[in-house]
């Protein structure tokens, strides 16, 4: 049971680590002066940035955990809940569209896993 627990901790801290590093990204000017290395390290340097990458590893810390004791058959198809959480975060935050083909695409993942999981 804590391996599920594990897991049930990673997708979101796995999502949430993926819409801070799409904000981060937007802060970063597009064009900024100075060389390459400059705007990279400017670009990979920025707090949205860094706390998505760290959540992002404390993420997988949890999934290697989680994984000892689960079959990654088994466990593989909970990262598609991450699919549905970015999805509804990226809709909120940055105001993406949802649209009746993306909600059709997520209950498809949604049911897929579903059956994943009860088989």
């Amino acid at each position: 049971m804590q391996a599920y627990m594990y897991l049930l901790l990673s997708v979101p801290l796995g999502a949430i680590g993926q819409v801070l590093m799409k904000w981060g990204a937007m802060l970063t000017p597009a064009e900024v002066t100075g060389s390459v290395w400059h705007r990279n390290i400017q670009m990979f340097t920025n707090a949205p940035i860094l706390s998505g990458l760290g959540l992002y590893a404390v993420s997988v810390a949890f999934w290697i955990c989680g994984l000892r004791s689960i079959p990654l058959s088994k466990a593989y198809p909970m990262v598609a809940g991450g699919y549905i959480i970015v999805f509804v975060l990226a809709a909120v935050i940055f105001h993406e569209p949802v649209t009746l083909p993306k909600m059709g695409g997520l209950a498809l993942i949604a049911l897929g896993v579903l059956v994943l999981a009860i088989s």
